[in-house]
């Protein structure tokens, strides 16, 4: 069971999110948060494998939130929100949030999307995901904020999947890119993650972009 704490401040909408979560035979809704202050404190004390995290959110904003739930690794972090603006996108995946999905997602996809993260594999809505690789494509050097440093302690190999990471590519599709079984590359994305102290690959996608690979 994938179980799941729900932080959404409006009322109406979380119970539709708890609903649509509990209509999931693998999916259990372990608690359910009105502010971003209470989603810290259900994560300490029910460690769930996953919160669906809303942005805007009395007491402390989503993106506040996610960052003490990601630095005391209390779970993994699935934003979702009406806004797509890219102050949310850049600040919620900064933050550590382990994907980014738009309210307007179908029930199927969120569902999807839940059991994506909570198998350790990042996502980010496709229409966020466009903007978010335009905007780093177009000004690099002005988003970038990580040291290049870091990747001194990267293998050739695995600097270039960190790159085909960044380029939004599956396991598999690099893969395909790289001449490489999909075990392989997966391997080298645990290793790099790792290595670099990041919590999924979507915080890799967001470095490579910085750092221009």
């Amino acid at each position: 069971m994938i179980r799941v704490l729900v932080a959404e401040d409006q009322s109406a909408v979380r119970a539709g999110l708890v609903l649509i979560l509990r209509s999931a035979p693998d999916i259990e809704v372990v608690g359910e948060a009105e502010d971003g202050e209470r989603a810290v404190e259900l994560a300490r004390t029910l460690r769930p494998d996953l919160i669906l995290m809303d942005v805007q959110m009395p007491r402390l904003d989503g993106v506040a939130a996610t960052r003490r739930i990601v630095a005391e690794r209390l779970a993994d972090v699935l934003v979702l929100t009406t806004f797509d603006l890219d102050e949310y996108v850049f600040g919620a995946l900064r933050a550590g949030a382990a994907g980014f999905l738009l309210k307007n997602t179908e029930a199927r996809d969120l569902l999807d999307a839940v059991r994506t993260v909570a198998g350790g594999e990042g996502i980010v809505a496709p229409a966020v995901t466009r903007r978010l690789i335009a905007e780093f494509a177009a000004a690099p050097a002005r988003e970038a904020g990580a040291d290049p440093a870091v990747l001194e302690s990267l293998t050739r190999r695995e600097r270039e999947v960190l790159g085909r990471i960044g380029e939004g590519l599956s396991n598999a599709e690099i893969g395909a890119r790289l001449d490489m079984a999909e075990g392989t590359v997966k391997t080298h994305v645990s290793r790099l993650l790792a290595k670099l102290e990041l919590r999924s690959r979507v915080q890799a996608a967001v470095l490579a972009r910085e750092l221009g690979l």
